[in-house]
C-alpha cells in the first residue's frame, strides 16, 4: 500500500488545510513579536489566537485520525496534521490556563 502526499477524501483535505493555516498563523505571529516588534506575547491578543489555533487544531487532529481510520486515507499530509496536533494540543492545554490565570 503506497502512501500519497495529498490527501484523497474531503475531511483529509480539511485536516491538511486547518493544519496548514495553523503552522503559518503561528510562523505570521512569531514574526510580528519577535523580529518585527509590532506585538507582545502578553498581550490579549496572543491569548485570543491561542483559543482559536487551539480549536482550529484539535479539529485538524480529530479530522486527521478520522480520516485515517474510518476513511483510509493514508496520506503523508494528514500524517503530518497528526503529528503536529499532538504537541499543539499539549501547549494550548497548558498555555490558556496559565494566561487567564495571570490576568
Amino acid at each position: 500500500m503506497a502512501v500519497s502526499i495529498i490527501p484523497k477524501t474531503t475531511l483529509g483535505k480539511w485536516s491538511t488545510a486547518l493544519n496548514l493555516l495553523f503552522l503559518l498563523t503561528i510562523l505570521v505571529s512569531i514574526v510580528l513579536v519577535l523580529v518585527l516588534g509590532v506585538l507582545d506575547f502578553g498581550d490579549r491578543w496572543w491569548d485570543v489566537t491561542v483559543l482559536i489555533l487551539g480549536v482550529m487544531m484539535l479539529v485538524s487532529f480529530i479530522t486527521g485520525i478520522i480520516t485515517v481510520r474510518k476513511r483510509e486515507d493514508r496520506s503523508a499530509l494528514v500524517y503530518a496534521a497528526i503529528v503536529t496536533g499532538v504537541p499543539a494540543i499539549i501547549f494550548i492545554l497548558f498555555e490558556y490556563p496559565v494566561s487567564l490565570l495571570r490576568g
